[in-house]
């Protein structure tokens, strides 16, 4: 109940950040990390927008040994509810020594190597254009070849907000449209439907291209 009564206070100071009133289900969390659970090897983790930690909690979780797992937070009162979280949360504790908290945009976010797996909560539908495409741009610079980026958006829900918007929010919706659909259609290979969380939502799973694959 305190995460959700902290979420929607950010909700309501940050919303274009925030972008959610509550935070993520169980049921959604589970579909986020999905490829993640199947991984057998050492492997580094960067999730986006963790936010109360949701799919935080999941991840944690699902980390092995060897892992190494970032976390990439805009908003510091999320962040310092992290900070207490791997020092009092026994889940937490126990992935703390291999885990790291940066309190920055993702597109300013400095590389050092790549990621197989990055999971990310951000608002993506609230943002300009211009800015998801930065995002994307980021994501991609840091995923390892063959790495997988899970990220999730709400339901149909470009499609409701144009027929409720003046003609600048749809012109925005639409170029947000066309940035994401390109990314789909080049990198998804899979697409969750999530209908116990508020509002439902789908988990969209894009791999990196390999260019060290043999070409057929």
């Amino acid at each position: 109940m305190r995460d959700h009564i902290e979420f929607f206070r950010q909700f309501r100071r940050r919303f274009e950040t925030t972008g959610a009133i509550a935070p993520s289900s169980r049921f959604l969390a589970a579909a986020m990390t999905e490829p993640l659970s199947r991984h057998n090897s050492p492997v580094r983790i960067l999730e986006v927008g963790p936010g109360t930690g949701a799919v935080t909690r999941r991840i944690v979780k699902l980390l092995q040994p060897e892992d190494r797992f970032d976390l990439v937070e805009l908003n510091e009162t999320f962040a310092d509810l992290l900070r207490r979280r791997f020092a009092e949360h026994p889940d937490y504790r126990r992935a703390a020594a291999r885990s790291r908290i940066h309190v920055c945009p993702i597109e300013e976010f400095p590389q050092n190597g790549t990621y197989d797996f990055i999971i990310s909560g951000l608002p993506l539908n609230n943002f300009p254009p211009d800015l998801v495409q930065r995002i994307f741009d980021a994501f991609f610079r840091l995923l390892a070849p063959s790495g997988v980026l899970s990220y999730f958006e709400y339901m149909f829900v470009r499609t409701l907000r144009r027929h409720v918007v003046g003609a600048s929010e749809r012109e925005r919706l639409g170029r947000l449209e066309e940035i994401l659909q390109q990314h789909l259609d080049r990198y998804r290979f899979r697409r969750d439907w999530v209908f116990v969380n508020f509002p439902p939502a789908w988990v969209q799973h894009l791999r990196a291209p390999n260019e060290n694959a043999p070409q057929t």
